[in-house]
């Protein structure tokens, strides 16, 4: 009855010595880590450039607005709301209204070069490929706005008489 008990107690102790590891070990383990978000594949929010447009068209435009109106990046594009680094932007977001005067010129471009030069087709491919005769640069000139009036007449910067 002795040895009996013994090994009660030996079996006893072993299970609570099992389950206090076992506890300890789910304690003390690593909390498991949230999976990251879902990585955005692409740009978001276009509303005239198309949604899968090729990442360096996409660039290509961009720089060519910001030469055609001696832009830069932050003229449309409103800042990050938690930026890694100064200076970085939400290019997704409306908050700056640049943004859809830049989408309506777009429009407008497109407009033009399909009535009056017969171009087909939509902006991005038209403008990367060079098939529209208007540009934003024809307006524009590297100037955010464009000139209201035409230049002086020769005669008139003393480049000599005018032939009238």
């Amino acid at each position: 009855m002795t040895m009996i008990r013994s090994h009660k107690k030996t079996w006893i102790i072993g299970m609570v010595l099992v389950m206090f590891i076992a506890g300890a070990s789910f304690a003390f383990r690593e909390a498991p880590t949230p999976a990251p978000p879902p990585e955005q594949k692409g740009p978001q929010n276009l509303k005239v450039l198309p949604k899968n447009i090729d990442h360096m068209a996409l660039i290509k435009i961009m720089h060519d607005f910001c030469d055609a109106l001696n832009f830069k990046c932050n003229n449309c594009h409103a800042p990050a709301a938690s930026p890694t680094k100064p200076g970085d932007l939400d290019f997704a977001s409306d908050a700056k209204p640049e943004k859809e005067t830049a989408r309506n010129m777009m429009r407008m471009v497109m407009r033009i070069n399909k009535k009056f030069f017969k171009v087909k087709g939509g902006f991005a491919d038209n403008f990367v490929n060079a098939k529209y005769e208007i540009t934003c640069y024809t307006c524009h000139h590297g100037d955010e706005h464009p000139d209201k009036d035409a230049p002086p007449r020769k005669h008139e910067m003393g480049m000599g008489a005018h032939p009238n």
